[in-house]
């Protein structure tokens, strides 16, 4: 078999077997295939595109490649959650206790963040003494005695999806839905769960700018587990502007904790039992969607979630009194509010103009060696639709330092657009697709 003969092969649009699928993504990843030869067939794949059959074998080539956990020591049907990111992306934090809450179990592996905030990790990092390393047998322990632990990715899940991605990165083949789809799904497959719930996001903020694409995508990611034996359901949200007020990592976690005591903001909290529904679902807790809704709200109302999120973080090695005293969580030194001129409704928001608001005042990574401040970040006071009259307070900058601020006020005001019009509300859940 030959490489070159498979990237003439796809580069013609035919159909590529499963043994070249295979013999190219182990090639690839032991180093015996160069990066010229795999950045060729990827350029084909890009322009020629990949059917559902070699997209499902591609992603299980790539889950493969690596280490493949395996959680049947862990009692019941595993669900996992992936986000395909946003600005203000809080809804692990809320899911993991509230899910957990109802007997399912929550077995996650997240990820650090690259840009406008910290991932899930680097949040949870917020809780003092907070542990998001454990070995794969204290992992399953705590999920099997406290129901939930959600710990960094190891560094051996889907290496051929790492070494992958890091060439479409540098060869303009990182927009097709097929090669995305199978990124995302290699790693959630090798991450062991039984089913997959996926919030697929679309508009300013996100990857996927179109509700078109964000549709794709889904539908593709659907599809592959479908393929592989996954049950797995895709939410097509809205990203057009931040999910939530707050933009940060200690302020999310704040938010979060509000959202599970029943005083999250309205978006945060309608996605999360969205979402959380959908599990319950799938690991057959409750028959349908309105049910799970339901058992969201008991599970709110009683407090059983804020109680698994205590025990949670203890679990982990964190402070559970954090979860009811905010002044043990990090904290930024100064804060400002952000003041426009303008007079109308808010009728659209740049939400990547926030991101990097609060990319500026050190919520995130501009590289892999930035060191992420947890206290800074930014809360949002006017989203889509709101009423503004000059001199009102648009949101407000938590911050260590003066030598940014400018920016980050800069990046705010240019992200607001506004209508002496009354504007509507955006819809927050375009589709579901099971």
């Amino acid at each position: 078999m030959r490489v070159y003969d498979i990237i003439e092969k796809k580069k013609l649009g035919e159909v590529l077997t499963d043994k070249e699928i295979a013999f190219v993504v182990e090639g690839y990843t032991d180093g015996s295939i160069p990066d010229y030869q795999m950045s060729a067939l990827l350029m084909a794949i890009y322009f020629q595109g990949m059917n559902d059959k070699e997209t499902a074998l591609l992603t299980e080539c790539m889950a493969k490649s690596g280490e493949m956990l395996d959680l049947s020591a862990i009692e019941g049907i595993k669900v996992d959650k992936h986000s395909t990111g946003g600005v203000g992306d809080t809804t692990t934090i809320v899911l993991a206790p509230l899910v957990a809450a109802a007997d399912v179990p929550v077995a996650k592996m997240s990820g650090r963040g690259l840009g406008h905030t910290g991932g899930t990790i680097d949040k949870l990092e917020s809780f003092p003494g907070f542990k998001v390393e454990l070995p794969l047998e204290g992992f399953i322990e705590n999920v099997n005695k406290h129901g939930v632990a959600v710990v960094g990715q190891t560094g051996n899940l889907a290496p051929a999806d790492k070494k992958i991605y890091a060439l479409r990165d540098v060869t303009a083949t990182v927009d097709n839905v097929s090669l995305i789809a199978a990124s995302i799904m290699s790693k959630k497959i090798a991450a062991g769960s039984n089913a997959i719930v996926l919030d697929v996001k679309c508009g300013s903020g996100a990857f996927m700018k179109t509700l078109e694409d964000a549709k794709k995508l889904g539908d593709a990611m659907v599809r592959i587990g479908k393929e592989v034996g996954r049950n797995t359901i895709a939410v097509v949200t809205d990203m057009n502007q931040p999910l939530g007020n707050a933009i940060g990592n200690s302020l999310e976690i704040m938010e979060a904790i509000d959202t599970l005591k029943g005083n999250g903001p309205r978006d945060l909290t309608e996605l999360t039992h969205t979402l959380a529904a959908n599990m319950f679902v799938l690991a057959g807790r409750v028959a349908t969607v309105e049910e799970g809704l339901n058992l969201a709200d008991e599970l709110i109302e009683s407090g059983k979630a804020m109680e698994k999120l205590r025990e949670w973080v203890a679990s982990q090695g964190g402070d559970a009194r954090s979860v009811d005293d905010y002044s043990l969580l990090p904290a930024a030194a100064k804060q400002m509010d952000v003041v426009l001129e303008e007079t109308g409704y808010v009728a659209a928001i740049d939400t990547e103009m926030i991101g990097k608001a609060a990319l500026v005042l050190g919520a995130g990574r501009e590289n892999k060696e930035s060191i992420i401040d947890l206290g800074v970040g930014l809360i949002m006071h006017k989203k889509i639709g709101d009423k503004v009259t000059k001199g009102d307070v648009v949101a407000t900058l938590y911050y260590s330092d003066n030598s940014h601020t400018e920016a980050a006020i800069r990046y705010i005001k240019d992200a607001y657009t506004f209508s002496t019009e009354s504007i509507e509300k955006p819809q927050l859940i375009y589709t579901i697709i099971r």
